[in-house]
């Protein structure tokens, strides 16, 4: 399998405070990357680094023709300003780098139907923004989506269909997905390898080979309980 993204020794520091050190890990096209780690783990600046967005030391290399789509986990946007999700997106196409996007494709494949997609942002669900911004990640058609904890504010049934659409998206349009997630059952069912962060320490491997008991408490400190389903890759 060849790589879409490459990360070698990146380090990230705000003044005297080291936020990552060191890391150093490969993607490869196609899968899915769980970032796990508690709070301030430096998960979030992860994939701002990734993205461009935060200054790094070290190397940061995705392959040539890669589109990235990115769902941040809070989004600087009053949800009581007087625009549809419709102009959401339709605003979103002006900026898709000449790539042309049928919105009402996009809508569809994240299954927002037209008269809520004609609602002001306002008055969406949780489940219904969330997939709002999963469908403006998807406006200019990009083949690597960064999504920072997709499923929070949304309700526990809405959380399960979101992570399933994602999956769905990822097979059925060959997308290479980096997450950010606490839920160790989501993270067991949907992630081909996980990248643990905590303290400055970090680990990779395949979720049965990271998620061990010993592991979890050691990140954590205390100890963390999850589902394996059957059908986990």
């Amino acid at each position: 399998m060849d790589s879409i993204l490459e990360v070698g020794h990146l380090s990230v520091h705000f003044g005297r405070r080291h936020v990552l050190q060191d890391l150093s890990f490969n993607v490869e096209r196609g899968t899915s990357l769980a970032i796990l780690g508690p709070n301030g783990a430096g998960k979030t600046v992860l994939f701002r680094s990734l993205i461009g967005a935060t200054p790094y030391d070290g190397t940061v290399l995705w392959a040539a023709g890669t589109r990235i789509g990115y769902v941040p986990q809070k989004l600087d946007l009053e949800r009581d300003i007087p625009i549809t999700g419709l102009d959401f997106l339709t605003a979103r196409t002006a900026l898709a780098h000449g790539i042309r996007t049928d919105v009402s494709r996009v809508l569809a494949l994240v299954g927002i139907p037209p008269d809520v997609a004609n609602q002001p942002i306002g008055v969406l669900s949780g489940g219904q923004f969330q997939r709002l911004l999963l469908a403006f990640a998807l406006v200019g058609e990009p083949n690597a989506l960064l999504l920072d904890e997709p499923t929070a504010g949304v309700d526990e049934p809405g959380q399960e269909q979101i992570n399933e659409l994602v999956s769905v998206l990822q097979q059925n349009h060959a997308l290479t997905v980096l997450f950010i997630s606490h839920e160790l059952t989501v993270v067991s069912r949907y992630a081909t390898n996980v990248l643990c962060l905590s303290r400055g320490v970090s680990c990779f491997g395949p979720p049965r080979t990271i998620l061990t008991p010993d592991l979890l408490r050691d990140m954590y400190s205390t100890d963390m309980h999850f589902h394996v389903h059957e059908h986990d890759r």
